[in-house]
């Protein structure tokens, strides 16, 4: 079950501790019923102490996508952070820098992928845009958790499904072999 606000939680009270080192990233895991010690997933929050990439705006987003790895592997993290450009529809969102670096190393299939988090520096949660939605859509399962924190550690969940119901995607394309049979 995923939680919402209002019900239990990972790790309640829900926030993430603050450090003034130079990697803000934090790990939140929530103990297996089953087996404490070994099966343990872990939400990365995005880094929001990266160079400036919102000169623009000054709206900094992070975002860390969760690889799903052996048990005994250590949570495999992926992360992005939104890069603007004086020409603002060459910027680029966290969400998508995060998937298309996974993507590059070769976790291209939804099957990699366990959870998503997004982080800003401001006091209300930041869901991805719908640019973002239907760029994650084409990777991520429609049952994977997306983890909204806000400025103080706070996070809302929903699924990708949720997020963008009656979706397009892979799924709903007919296989190439009848696409190629049907021709031009």
């Amino acid at each position: 079950m995923i939680p919402r606000e209002g019900q239990a939680r990972l790790a309640p009270p829900c926030t993430v501790p603050r450090s003034d080192k130079a990697d803000k990233r934090a790990l939140l895991t929530k103990d297996s019923r089953r087996d404490k010690a070994r099966n343990r997933s872990a939400v990365g929050v995005g880094t929001l102490n990266h160079p400036p990439t919102g000169p623009y705006s000054l709206f900094r987003v992070g975002a860390s996508l969760l690889l799903h790895q052996d048990q005994e592997a250590p949570p495999a993290l992926l992360t992005g952070a939104n890069v603007e450009n004086a020409a603002y529809p060459v910027g680029t969102c966290a969400e998508r820098v995060a998937l298309g670096t996974a993507v590059h190393a070769g976790h291209a299939r939804p099957a990699a992928f366990k959870a998503l988090a997004v982080t800003t520096d401001i006091a209300d949660f930041c869901s991805p845009c719908g640019m973002c939605r239907q760029f994650l859509r084409e990777f991520l399962p429609l049952a994977c958790p997306v983890f909204m924190f806000n400025n103080q550690g706070v996070y809302i969940v929903r699924t990708m499904e949720e997020l963008l119901p009656l979706s397009f995607g892979p799924d709903v394309l007919p296989p190439r072999e009848k696409l190629r049979a049907a021709g031009p």
